[in-house]
This record gives structure tokens, C-alpha cells and sequence, in this order.
């Protein structure tokens, strides 16, 4: 089989910090019911996401969001991809981000049964890559839950 066209890509995410996006996307959606985020900064010394809520989680829920971001990250996780058509959009995913120039062609990334959604960024092999994952700040402005994020080896 031919290796599928696809979009090009104008990043060069840091993988570790980008694959962990896509967990704490999931892990916010199945604790809070929200959407995936909208705005995200991903970076390797630090990365920013937020989040559309309509109360700020307690401590206790946020630091729960953390202890499920490593028990995820320790699983070790692998990172897939397929590649699929519009007209063959697997159950559950959501094409609604993609951007009007997208091409036929799709990748689907899918972390083991966890997670499974449209990227073409970079991602590593499995989770167990990412390290530890440590939420260094919170805040919350107006319906927005801002989550400041580190991965990798933390002291």
C-alpha cells in the first residue's frame, strides 16, 4: 500500500509533552464532561492547555487529575496510528477541529484503549516515554481552566 497524502505539518511539538496532551484531553472529558481543549500551548520546558468548565475543579480533583496522568504514563501505553477516510470515520471520532484544507486522507492516533483522535503531530511510541507528569499551576477566569503542565524526569 502507498504511504497516504497528508497535510503537511508547520510544528515541531516536543513528543513527550504532545502524547501527554492527548491523555490529559481524555482524562479531563471522562472526569469533567467537557470538550478537548481549543487552546493549548505545548512545549518541552513547560506547556499550558485550557479547558471550557463551568466550576474550577478543588485540589482534590486536580491533584486526581494528576495521579491519573501517571498510572496512564505507567501503563506503558502504545501509540498508534491508522489511517482512515472521511466516509470511514471510525464510532466516536470527531472531525469538527480539522482544518477546511484537510485532506481526504486522515491519521488517527489511538493510545492504547484510552484515547483515539484526528493529529498529524508527533507523538512517542508509548506512554511510558513521557516520564512523569507534574501539574505545576491552576487558575480559572471566566468559565477557563488553565492547566500549566511539565512531563519528562521531575525531582
Amino acid at each position: 500500500m502507498n504511504e497516504p497524502i497528508l497535510n503537511n505539518h508547520n510544528k515541531e511539538e516536543h513528543c513527550p509533552s504532545h502524547t501527554a496532551e492527548h491523555l490529559l484531553n481524555q482524562t479531563m472529558v471522562r472526569m469533567f464532561g467537557c470538550e478537548r481543549s481549543r487552546n493549548a500551548h505545548i512545549e518541552r520546558k513547560k506547556s499550558k492547555i485550557n479547558y471550557e468548565l463551568e466550576v474550577c475543579p478543588t485540589a482534590e480533583e486536580i491533584a486526581e487529575v494528576e495521579r491519573r496522568m501517571n498510572e496512564l504514563i505507567e501503563q506503558d501505553l502504545p501509540v498508534r496510528y491508522e489511517f482512515f477516510t472521511r466516509e470511514n470515520t471510525p464510532e466516536g471520532v470527531k472531525l469538527d477541529r480539522l482544518p477546511d484544507d484537510a485532506t481526504e486522507t486522515l491519521r488517527l492516533v489511538r493510545i492504547g484503549d484510552y484515547d483515539i483522535c484526528p493529529c498529524i503531530g508527533r507523538h512517542v511510541a508509548s506512554t511510558k516515554e513521557i516520564g512523569a507528569f507534574r501539574i505545576t499551576s491552576t487558575s480559572f477566569n471566566n468559565g477557563s481552566f488553565r492547566i500549566v503542565f511539565k512531563v519528562g524526569k521531575l525531582a
